[in-house]
């Protein structure tokens, strides 16, 4: 049994000052407030002890969060989902995200029904949470880093099929709802359990509310590869914003959105969930990668289509995007929220972003400047 006690612990939903969490092997056992009248603490700094039978471990100026949840990741550590899943995973949980869904970005059907497969037992054996299809069913307009030649129209029979695929792995859908055939597809994610979210998307504001209708109740990165916000043609952001059905993606990196608009939009939504869009340069320095079928270069941080100004996805990890919400004054509690039980609701990821009994005993420790200082995973300090 460990017991780890910090200034400040975050369940998910409130923060305990002081605070305690009670681990036994890989799950939670309880979580509350530490009284003037508990039993003194072993101070243990700055040791991360594997756990015995007695620990209470005192760790002092510190804020102890549930281990991050990302629902819109590609990669990291030089390589994408698709190339090696267990190094881009590993890249994300050393800085704090124990739990990751895997993005794959638009290519042909067949390859990928190819990589839905081979990426389904990850997601059986717990490694990955899901895996999200960003595409092929995207707008031309609003592409983005994906490839036009393999852009489609979608088709129910089709979208089936990679869903059956997955044999229940693939938990999320990014969808342009005005396209022919969408609102049908639509209505067949939300029938599985599946969730639709609108992206890369050219609709407007009453296709978006017809979408909503029919069972989107996800927008993937808002703002970002889609109209803006316009005062006579208000486009699918305000649809997004202010139907409680539906949970907003923020790319709060300080490239994809300035912060002042990020911390806006936390203000006056309580569905908000922090992704990252990360590819393989997560985690790495600057250079030249690949998403999906286009290179893309990486320079002072930033991913663009090499050649273009188009953004191909982030070099983000998800605890640097708190930090940088944070930093544009969202209250910590709210960011954190965002970036954990908030990720795990919308998805319906169970015993994941937040710490309470039987939750998975994972763990991020962050110092005073809101860095990550540890990752407890599964009840173990990495």
């Amino acid at each position: 049994m460990l017991r780890l006690r910090a200034a400040r612990v975050f369940t998910g939903t409130s923060m305990l000052q002081p605070g305690e969490v009670v681990i036994d092997g890989s799950r939670v056992v309880a979580v509350g407030p530490v009284s003037a009248d508990s039993p003194p603490s072993e101070r243990r700094e700055p040791a991360f002890p594997t756990s015995t039978a007695r620990d209470v471990v005192d760790l002092g100026d510190v804020t102890l969060a549930p281990g991050l949840v990302d629902v819109h990741n590609h990669g990291g550590g030089g390589v994408a989902f698709s190339e090696d899943p267990l190094l881009a995973a590993a890249t994300h949980r050393a800085a704090g995200t124990t739990t990751v869904v895997a993005s794959l970005v638009t290519q042909s059907l067949e390859e990928l029904d190819r990589q839905v497969r081979a990426l389904a037992p990850l997601v059986d054996s717990g490694e990955l949470a899901g895996i999200h299809l960003e595409g092929p069913w995207l707008a031309e307009a609003y592409k983005g880093a994906h490839p036009a030649d393999k852009l489609r129209d979608p088709v129910a029979s089709e979208v089936a099929g990679l869903l059956d695929a997955g044999a229940g792995a693939v938990r999320m859908v990014t969808i342009a709802v005005e396209k022919p055939g969408a609102l049908e597809s639509v209505r067949l994610m939300a029938s599985r359990g599946v969730v639709a979210a609108l992206g890369h998307s050219d609709c407007t504001f009453d296709q978006a509310r017809e979408a909503i209708e029919a069972g989107v109740t996800g927008a993937t990165h808002l703002f970002n590869a889609m109209p803006g916000l316009h005062h006579r043609e208000p486009g699918p952001v305000l649809a997004l914003l202010e139907d409680d059905r539906v949970w907003c993606e923020l790319i709060v990196d300080g490239v994809h959105l300035r912060p002042e608009l990020a911390a806006w939009v936390m203000s006056v939504s309580d569905r908000v969930v922090l992704v990252t869009d990360a590819m393989a340069a997560a985690g790495c320095s600057d250079g030249d990668y690949v998403l999906g079928d286009l290179p893309v270069e990486v320079r002072s941080g930033v991913a663009r289509i090499a050649g273009k100004d188009t953004i191909a996805g982030s070099t983000l990890l998800l605890s640097r995007g708190v930090q940088v919400a944070i930093e544009a004054g969202v209250a910590p509690e709210v960011a954190l929220r965002a970036a954990t039980f908030n990720a795990a609701q919308y998805l319906s990821l169970p015993w994941v972003g937040e710490l309470a009994p039987g939750a998975s005993a994972d763990v991020v420790v962050f110092g005073s400047d809101w860095g990550v200082e540890k990752v407890l995973h599964r009840g173990e300090w990495l």
